[in-house]
């Protein structure tokens, strides 16, 4: 650093997406990549499920019960990692979580019964808590004015994690055949990539991140915002107000939606239109890589109706997307042909991913001092609503009705997201907020200063 030159320790002002030389983008780019990997290892079962499922005899119940396992721990996952980060802020959290989800992928390729397999794939949910860190750590790192851009990008980059795992998963499995490997012994083999990948992600970010721009927390938590005291007081302040519990409900009819989603598609295609396994993951894996762009255009639009129209404006944008997804799911659920229900699959994969994005462009200005917490009820709630949606599918081997019935649900729902409502002291406060531009990106300079 420079004689003279000021090193500045507030929340970046912009995202530049090719810079990884400050704290801030450094964290942008590491929380992605750790939560699409960790994605990629909760869902990387899925289209392989029809495989699965022979060779471990599942009965429609068991693979039921497997999508229901997948998405139930994660509810109290959530909950739990989003109050661990209000307390010892999300680098530590992180690293531990990611570590510790490397576990059950193991433990699901030397599964040898369908009890065996499905309590595995309930472990593997915890990897889905890693949602909450992602988002916790741009809020500790990036300005109002571009919060949803940033968390839009984290998770639908992140996100992405389902779609690959659509498609490389089956890949993997036909290259072990190819190496002369039986099919029981190729799928069990695929899930080591996951597995590694989890166990480098947390080195990664143990290595090369810091909780806030100006350095990570100390450990004498007397001196830490988030103490535990605080943090329990702030959970229970997000877990008593409605507006927490609405935008829960709205994220349990996207997100939940669409984890149900990665479990059921490939299952959908191959039983409905006799798709190869490749084909039906290929297909299913538009819901997923559509996040490549989808969920940020939901964060960015947000926060561009937010310049104009304020909190309301985000709220609002966020019902229009939410109605259009749950419209779109029906309909794919009614098709009749190979293209249309491509083609309502395509439209509900670019909506259910713009509500998703619209969602978290909500969620970090309900309490600000506790958006870990906010954060944790509000992704627990996808969680919720993946496993009541997977309840729709319990037993059924045609999910067609199924998936019809949920789009209503989702459009009939959609409304209730209006209840959001802000008081003028919270509006004022959002706009001087956003107005306020300290005119620094993340600046490499920041490098030289000690962390804390």
């Amino acid at each position: 650093m420079e004689h003279g030159e000021t090193v500045h320790f507030g929340k970046a002002e912009r995202i530049e997406l090719l810079r990884a030389d400050s704290r801030p983008m450094r964290a942008f780019h590491l929380s992605w990549v750790s939560f699409c990997v960790a994605f990629f290892a909760w869902f990387a079962l899925a289209p392989l499920m029809p495989v699965v499922r022979e060779d471990l005899g599942l009965s429609a119940a068991d693979v039921s019960n497997a999508m229901l396992a997948s998405v139930a721990v994660t509810i109290v996952a959530r909950v739990l990692v989003g109050f661990l980060c209000d307390q010892f802020g999300p680098r530590r959290v992180y690293t531990v979580l990611l570590l510790l989800s490397a576990a059950p992928v193991v433990a699901a390729a030397l599964a040898a019964s369908p009890t065996a397999f499905i309590a595995a794939r309930f472990a593997i949910g915890v990897a889905g808590a890693s949602f909450v860190v992602t988002q916790y750590h741009m809020s500790l790192m990036f300005a109002a004015r571009v919060l949803g851009t940033a968390n839009a990008l984290t998770a639908g980059w992140g996100n992405l994690g389902g779609g690959l795992a659509q498609v490389v998963m089956p890949l993997l499995f036909a290259v072990a055949l190819s190496c002369g490997m039986s099919q029981s012994q190729a799928w069990r083999a695929a899930l080591l990539l996951p597995a590694g990948l989890l166990v480098l992600c947390s080195f990664m970010y143990w290595r090369w991140t810091v909780d806030t721009p100006s350095g990570n927390w100390p450990d004498n938590k007397e001196h830490v915002p988030g103490s535990s005291g605080l943090s329990i007081r702030f959970l229970r302040s997000a877990a008593a107000d409605i507006r927490t519990w609405v935008l829960a409900l709205a994220y349990a009819v996207c997100f939940g939606v669409e984890l149900t989603m990665h479990n059921v598609a490939p299952l959908y295609f191959v039983d409905r239109f006799e798709l190869s396994l490749q084909q039906a993951g290929a297909l299913a894996a538009i819901v997923g890589l559509a996040n490549i762009f989808a969920r940020a255009v939901g964060g960015f639009a947000s926060d561009q109706i937010a310049s104009r129209w304020g909190l309301h404006g985000r709220v609002f944008l966020l019902f229009v997307v939410l109605f259009i997804e749950g419209v779109a799911l029906a309909l794919f659920g009614r098709a009749t042909t190979l293209s249309a229900a491509i083609a309502a699959l395509t439209v509900f994969a670019l909506f259910v991913n713009f509500a998703t994005g619209a969602t978290f462009g909500v969620v970090p200005f309900l309490h600000r001092r506790a958006v870990g917490s906010v954060s944790g009820i509000v992704a627990a709630g996808g969680n919720i609503g993946a496993v009541l949606a997977a309840l729709v599918f319990r037993g059924e081997t045609d999910f067609g009705g199924g998936l019809f019935l949920l789009g209503c649900a989702v459009a009939a729902l959609a409304p209730l997201v209006l209840l959001v409502r802000f008081s003028a002291i919270e509006q004022q406060g959002y706009a001087k907020e956003a107005q306020r531009s300290s005119g620094w990106s993340g600046a490499v300079v920041q490098e030289n200063a000690p962390a804390r």
